[in-house]
């Protein structure tokens, strides 16, 4: 029997198996926080597991930056890896499929099949390209509370999410507090420090110089800024991960045995980011990078409150759990950690865990036994209530 067959035939006990995405379309206007507005939308979406009766079981997986709808299990037999997350997403994981009703979607402006600067505008009959709005955190947020209609879900048991995703789930929190239960914020911030807008910036630098960009209009043009792409995914990663999770992967291996006293690739790190820019360029979009980091740098509920981030979080009403790691430099502990102390003083339920590990940023998305320990514990409370 064919690895593809195995696959097929038994999938791991502990996977939601073979799943297929679904396109919902939205002819409802959705305004826009720039004061801009989609007329028709669409998003993909996968979804884990059984909705109960009462539609309380259901929890929302919102996406980082470069994330999507594919959160667990495979698309087919022959899928070399499952969805981004499904270390944490199956049978017997932390989001538990035997319990929960998992709703995972690429968000608007997403190159995955949601409605985004690849999507055709019906307007002009082209891609959006540059012409689609700016998005923020908000927008999103409005956009899956849409969805939730169209699914029938009233309240969220839990909306999860890390980084970029995290930021969806302290807006859900805030926007509409009587639609969810739980708020289970990951290696996320209330806001960019100016470092991270600072990396955001030199990344979209990056893209807009390349001559490939064309003002964003790369796809009539039939070109691609891989370059520009690729160089923003490097410098990227390069602050997804911690030095001591670099110098363990790479040290100071040199690809050959000598150096070659020029500038092409020697080092094995060098090798590793121009892979990891190269296959970066192939599957996602520019203009989509450029949005995503756009709704980062934006986030900051606090502001409307003159930076009081304690009474910005006084209209939610549910529990919230805050976990943060170790190395993570890009959204460090102090970050978690003053989220965790506004909500204290905003007299929230809030639970905190800071996770010793040695992987950065990326540690969200990796197996470790403490962070599944303490995730695990936390959404089996969360399932208690919906049996």
């Amino acid at each position: 029997m064919s690895a593809s067959d195995a696959l097929e035939k038994c999938p791991p006990q502990d996977s939601v198996g073979l799943v297929s995405p679904e396109v919902y379309v939205f002819q409802q206007p959705l305004p826009l926080a720039s004061g801009h507005q989609l007329d028709q939308w669409q998003l993909m979406v996968e979804t884990y597991g059984e909705l109960n009766a009462d539609a309380s079981n259901a929890v929302l997986i919102c996406h980082a930056l470069s994330g999507h709808h594919h959160a667990a299990g495979y698309h087919h037999a022959d899928d070399p890896k499952p969805g981004w997350w499904d270390a944490y997403i199956g049978p017997g994981k932390p989001i538990d499929t035997n319990h929960f009703f998992v709703v995972a979607l690429n968000n608007l402006g997403g190159c995955h099949g949601s409605t985004g600067p690849a999507s055709i505008n019906p307007e002009t009959g082209q891609p959006y390209a540059s012409d689609f709005p700016v998005l923020t955190v908000r927008d999103w947020v409005d956009s899956q509370a849409l969805l939730a209609d169209r699914l029938g879900i009233q309240q969220w048991a839990a909306v999860v999410g890390g980084s970029l995703g995290g930021m969806q789930v302290l807006e859900w929190s805030l926007r509409h507090p009587e639609r969810l239960r739980h708020a289970v914020v990951i290696a996320s911030t209330p806001k960019l420090s100016a470092q991270n807008i600072a990396f955001n910036e030199v990344a979209r630098q990056a893209i807009m110089s390349d001559p490939n960009f064309c003002d964003g209009r790369y796809q009539q043009a039939g070109v691609i800024p891989r370059h520009g792409l690729g160089l923003a995914r490097m410098i990227g990663h390069i602050t997804y991960l911690s030095e001591h999770s670099m110098g363990e992967k790479f040290g100071r291996d040199l690809r050959t045995d000598k150096l070659n006293f020029g500038f092409d690739v020697e080092f094995q790190v060098e090798s590793y980011l121009r892979y990891q820019g190269e296959t970066f360029s192939e599957r996602f979009d520019a203009n989509t990078y450029l949005l995503m980091t756009k709704a980062l740098d934006y986030f900051d509920p606090a502001a409307e409150c003159d930076g009081n981030l304690a009474a910005a979080l006084a209209p939610a009403q549910c529990r919230f759990l805050v976990i943060s790691f170790s190395t993570d430099w890009r959204f460090s502990p102090k970050r978690s950690e003053e989220l965790v102390n506004a909500l204290t003083a905003a007299r929230k339920s809030v639970s905190y865990a800071r996770i010793r590990s040695p992987h950065g940023h990326d540690a969200f998305l990796i197996p470790d036994q403490r962070y599944e320990a303490v995730f695990s514990a936390y959404m089996q409370r969360v399932a208690k209530e919906t049996r």
